[in-house]
């Protein structure tokens, strides 16, 4: 079944709920950037829920840059005080990559449009395409999401590690499923269609076996 709310979706806050959220936390007193985050036009995210947070309210999150502690904000809004962002894609963040990266953005950005899907960044690139705060650094990851309508082309995630082996960075990143659920590439390309992977959702993680995640390729 589909999720009405999905892990990794960028939400917009209405202002005022997220001025009486941050108020309501005497330990957000003063931090960074978080008072003034939605008022400055910036998305939170949906993040995992935890045991004992009120189901009626919606998770949510964001990071904050790495000279400010890196420290991870967690808050839980009213449903309607959250709408909808369209995802930032990977060809719309490249301006904000260390210019290092740029044969390997353009290899995952091709591998892509062979596959029929469009890669999205996550963690320090998202932020940081989003803020224009300082998250990157030369040695950061590239976290990338691969939305998949179907079933996962076991080529597709031998050709991301294949990039990953002459990438300046390590590629890491979850392969998103049509029921919201995600799972990690690195994971199963590991251990193939022979076991079984974690899938996250929002609200719950489950084993799946791998070969009904996964579908063979056409030669």
């Amino acid at each position: 079944m589909a999720e009405a709310h999905r892990r990794h979706d960028l939400l917009d806050v209405e202002p005022g709920a997220w001025a009486a959220a941050v108020t309501a936390r005497a330990d957000l007193a003063g931090v960074p950037h978080v008072a003034a985050w939605v008022d400055n036009g910036r998305p939170v995210i949906l993040r995992r829920s935890y045991p004992g947070e009120d189901p009626g309210r919606v998770p949510v999150g964001l990071p904050l840059p790495p000279r400010d502690g890196k420290r991870r904000i967690g808050l839980m809004l009213p449903p309607d005080a959250v709408r909808p962002r369209a995802p930032v894609l990977l060809s719309e963040a490249r301006a904000a990559c260390p210019l290092s990266w740029g044969v390997t953005l353009e290899a995952l950005i091709a591998l892509g449009k062979r596959h029929g899907l469009a890669p999205r960044p996550f963690g320090s690139l998202l932020w940081q395409s989003l803020s224009g705060l300082p998250y990157l650094s030369e040695g950061s990851d590239l976290d990338l999401l691969w939305p998949v309508a179907g079933a996962i082309p076991l080529r597709l995630i031998a050709e991301i590690a294949a990039i990953e082996v002459r990438a300046p960075m390590r590629l890491d990143g979850e392969i998103l499923l049509s029921d919201g659920g995600g799972v990690n590439w690195r994971e199963l390309h590991s251990i193939g269609p022979g076991g079984t992977v974690l899938v996250k959702h929002h609200d719950r993680l489950a084993l799946r076996e791998a070969a009904a995640l996964l579908a063979g390729d056409p030669e």
